[in-house]
């Protein structure tokens, strides 16, 4: 049998690396995978390796195969096959101490696996690294095989491929600290061996990192690195304490910083001692931030490490800048001093000597924002990468706000657009976006009162050119004066139409981001009028530039409503605009919702019901002739939710020809938004008895159609956006208006709908499911909802066995760990209601996970934490328990093949609670129920 397999792999892998087919390479390649999770693959794979005339292709798939065996299936094996293990691994250990490195990699860490899933005894009472030590003392032919088992283990210990018991791996976990010492002195005494030099810094870097928490740098750097960590960890007692060694290493670092602008140097390298000088500001900020002389040496450097032309350089200095920020700010930074006058007095005396670095540090970010010229080329990917790098430059420059000022930062940035506009001589746009992007980012900064330079910006924003000027290449240059400062009218060359939309999206955000400046304005300014009319504009440029003017005019609304009072018709005429397509508009759906939240920021609930009252029969024609229209319903439903949210009780009569147009609308045409804004009406008038006769109606009509929709599973997939409304809403019902919802059919009907739902993937729509669930349970449980009590028993116990099963499976794989809170949140919730019955219906139901999922004390541990819930036990303790019993069915091959593999014969949840009752008949009658 044995020969049989070691062929048919052996052919499977020639197929694969040398068949010309691609479909028998694809077939070889699934045949291989499945062979791997077989029982003959721990005989075959050790049996390869050792042969002598296996090929390197075998020694490779051998090598990982036995790997992943050793993690996760561990358990397949007997308890005496761990010796025989043990020697083969060791043999073949110092069969590949010379290579191929792939194959020995991977059985060092299938060596580092078994050490994670055997007691310390079995090493010989001393443990692996003990073991490790006694075979490098005597077998020092095989040390770089040594030395990389050596480096792997602190690795693995935190590793979540092997699949060991939460109390084993921290056993392995608290053996392995105790061996460091042992660890580190065969680190040191392998230092001497010159060809083995950066494999015994890469063990340094590994058992430094696990034992003192350092962070695993997805590149690995020199243990310099780590030494610096080291100097300021918990462990090393202080900077005081490290003096003697930090004394060392600052020089050294600084001498290494010429190679930055060494061309000669490769990449990795000039990014090795760019994070070297980086990790050095990082850790010694505090003694930095002192100022002495040696101190401000490094910030010159750092700032040097900021200027660097590629921003994946220059950007892992930001850290440092806020840290410094952080420390230069922060009153406890000057505790020691004692005294209020001398804390003010030194924290002055560093505000000012660190002022001119952070103005330098302003102007070399600035520009990094600059669009490059063929951005618009880039891949989705890049594109991403470089409004990241944008967020990242706002985040320096609001740290340089907090040291120098926002106004201050202000004057430098308004330098760099004056500069940018330069003199008339067909400028380009980047640099002016990049300008006015910095200007915005820092808005929060700027004081209301500031009078010198935003109203020189303000002036200048509606000289730059629109989109008529834009799509042409050169004009003629008009000058005039702004307060005494001459400049040219800003009619720029552009390459295309996505260029003078990017700076039109510029100049609406940064209207925007100044709207409680423009509010605190004084009115014989006029700013208000030419900017909203730059927004109007906006609105019909691009999808881009029109979310930008959208979002500029909610904040204009929010923060200057005593000034917009008076125009309400004329808003709602711009949102009529922007929702029926006519007119020009290229706002989205999505974005119109700006618009509406504009109109709703006019904090007059009387007047604005008014208009809403006056303009509902232009909303009702939309909803009648768009209907079928996803977007247009979910942006007009906003809108009706921001009117209800500000008005109120006043909107009268509208209200319920509102609710009587969505309860028809819902049932023609199964859009998740009418049930969305039903959730916000019940929240308002929920607790109104006026409003019970046709919340009631809307309640029964709206969950009933539901119902209809989510039958099985698979509903609950193809619909997840009316699950998740479907459940809020329902919730919404147990909190504001349980009389009308709760002693009604509809609601054990709902429990139902819940429970054959509660499997979807989904994450939103999941957890409205849950937090249904737990309102039910939460409300039999509490004072106010007494009266509910009986018939919310009554529905449950006669569901409580199935419900327990379903969140078991649950628990234990069905949904992801991501779920774990909220599946927690529902057991706890129904032990604490149903105490007893659910201690029965976890006993019953922890006896179906197959045995070699949990062992008997895992049961009783189970049970134990079922029962501690019922008596109040704090959620978080026993969530963390949940956690655990979860992790090790998760981590239990038998029980994720039984979850996931029969959810691709039947619907998962059926499957699933197939396998936990043993009868597929069973199922049918549930998903009938």
């Amino acid at each position: 049998m044995e020969a049989q397999a070691t062929a048919a792999v052996k052919e499977a892998l020639a197929a694969l690396y040398h068949h010309p087919d691609d479909a028998t390479r694809t077939a070889a390649d699934r045949w291989l995978q499945q062979f791997q999770h077989t029982l003959d693959a721990w005989q075959v794979a050790d049996s390869l390796l050792h042969d002598e005339s296996s090929n390197m292709e075998t020694q490779i798939f051998c090598s990982q195969t036995l790997r992943s065996k050793v993690q996760r299936d561990f358990e397949e094996l007997p308890s005496e096959a761990f010796r025989p293990l043990q020697d083969s691994l060791y043999a073949l250990l110092k069969k590949f101490s010379k290579g191929p490195q792939k194959v020995r990699t991977q059985i060092c860490i299938a060596m580092a696996a078994l050490a994670v899933h055997v007691p310390v005894e079995d090493w010989g009472g001393g443990g692996i690294v003990n073991w490790l030590s006694d075979e490098m003392n005597s077998q020092q032919d095989f040390i770089p095989s040594f030395l990389e088992l050596l480096t792997v283990l602190p690795q693995e210990c935190s590793s979540h491929k092997i699949a060991a018991r939460p109390e084993r791996r921290r056993q392995f976990e608290n053996d392995l600290r105790s061996s460091a010492e042992v660890a580190l002195s065969l680190l040191t005494a392998c230092l001497g061996i010159d060809q083995l030099k950066e494999q015994v810094l890469e063990g340094f870097a590994s058992w430094l990192r696990f034992c003192h928490g350092f962070y695993k740098n997805k590149v690995q750097v020199p243990v310099t690195s780590e030494l610096i960590h080291f100097t300021v960890s918990r462990e090393s007692n202080g900077i005081t304490e490290q003096l003697p060694l930090i004394q060392v290493l600052i020089p050294y670092v600084m001498g290494l910083k010429e190679q930055l602008k060494d061309s000669s140097k490769d990449e990795e390298d000039v990014k090795a001692i760019a994070r070297l000088l980086a990790d050095m500001g990082d850790s010694y900020v505090e003694l930095i931030a002192a100022g002495s002389d040696d101190a401000m040496q490094i910030v010159n450097a750092l700032l040097e490490v900021t200027s660097h032309s590629e921003f994946d350089i220059s950007s892992m200095t930001f850290n440092f800048w806020h840290h410094l920020m952080r420390n230069l700010t922060d009153r406890g930074s000057y505790a020691s001093y004692g005294s209020e006058v001398s804390i003010n007095t030194e924290r002055n005396r560093r505000l000012q000597l660190f002022r001119q670095p952070f103005e330098i540090l302003v102007s070399l970010v600035s520009f990094r924002v600059e669009y490059p010229e063929l951005y618009h080329t880039f891949s989705e990917e890049d594109q991403r990468d470089f409004r990241h790098s944008r967020y990242a430059v706002s985040d320096v420059l609001l740290d340089a706000t907090d040291v120098l000022g926002g106004d201050p930062t202000l004057k430098i940035l308004f330098t760099k657009l004056i500069q940018a506009c330069g003199n008339g001589q067909n400028q380009k746009w980047q640099p002016v976006e990049a300008a006015l992007f910095c200007i915005q980012a820092i808005a929060k900064s700027v004081s209301v009162e500031e009078n010198e330079i935003l109203p020189q910006v303000m002036s200048l924003l509606p000289s730059f050119p629109h989109q008529e000027q834009l799509l042409q290449t050169a004009h003629c240059f008009e000058f005039y004066t702004v307060t005494g400062i001459q400049v040219s009218l800003l009619v720029m060359s552009y390459d295309d139409d996505w260029s003078s939309n990017v700076l039109e999206t510029a100049v609406c955000s940064l209207i925007g981001a100044f709207s409680k400046w423009i509010e605190a304005a004084p009115s014989e300014l006029l700013i208000l009028p030419p900017l909203v009319d730059i927004l109007n504009k906006g609105m019909s440029t691009s999808e881009e530039t029109a979310a930008a003017a959208s979002v500029a005019f909610k904040y204009i609304c929010e923060d200057c409503r005593r000034k917009f009072s008076g125009s309400l018709d004329g808003l709602f005429q711009i949102y009529q605009i922007a929702l029926s397509g006519v007119g020009g508009y290229k706002v989205s759906s999505e974005d119109s919702l700006h618009l509406v939240e504009a109109l709703s920021n006019v904090k007059l609930p009387q007047v604005v019901a008014d208009a809403v009252n006056r303009y509902w029969p232009t909303l009702k024609s939309i909803f009648d002739q768009r209907a079928w229209d996803t977007r247009t319903m979910e942006s007009l439903c906003r809108s009706c939710k921001f009117a209800v949210r500000t008005c109120g009780r006043f909107m009268g009569f509208t209200i319920g020809a509102m609710l009587e147009e969505i309860q028809t609308l819902y049932q023609q045409h199964n859009q998740a938004c009418f049930l969305y804004l039903s959730s916000e009406v019940i929240k308002i008038f929920g607790s109104d008895p006026a409003c019970a006769n046709y919340l009631a109606s809307l309640i029964q009509a709206l969950f009933g159609h539901t119902i209809q929709l989510l039958r099985t599973i698979q509903d609950f997939t193809a619909r997840p956006d009316i699950a998740d409304d479907c459940f809020l809403l329902a919730s919404r019902c147990i909190r504001y208006c349980p009389d009308l919802f709760v002693p009604t059919e509809m609601f054990p009907r709902l429990v139902d709908c819940a429970m054959a739902g509660i499997t979807i993937q989904h994450r939103e729509a999941c957890k409205s499911i849950l937090s249904f669930l737990s309102d039910v349970f939460d409300l039999a449980k509490s004072s106010e909802g007494e009266k509910y009590r009986e018939l919310i028993n009554t529905v449950i116990l006669q569901r409580g066995a199935v419900l327990t099963r379903i969140m078991v499976a649950s628990l234990t794989g069905a949904l992801p760990s991501s779920r774990l809170e909220e599946v927690s949140y529902v057991l706890v919730s129904l032990s604490r209601s149903f105490g007893g019955n659910m201690l029965s219906w976890a006993r019953e139901c922890i006896t179906l996970i197959p045995p070699q999922a949990l062992t008997d004390s895992e049961r009783s541990r189970f049970l134990n934490i079922i029962s501690d819930a019922s008596s109040g036990s704090s959620l978080g303790s026993i969530t963390d328990r949940f956690a655990e019993i979860s992790e090790v069915c998760r981590r239990n091959k038998t029980v994720q093949d039984i979850v996931q593999g029969l959810g691709k014969i039947r619907t998962q949840l059926s499957a699933l609670l197939g396998v936990f009752h043993g009868s597929h008949g069973w199922i049918d009658y549930f998903i009938g129920f």
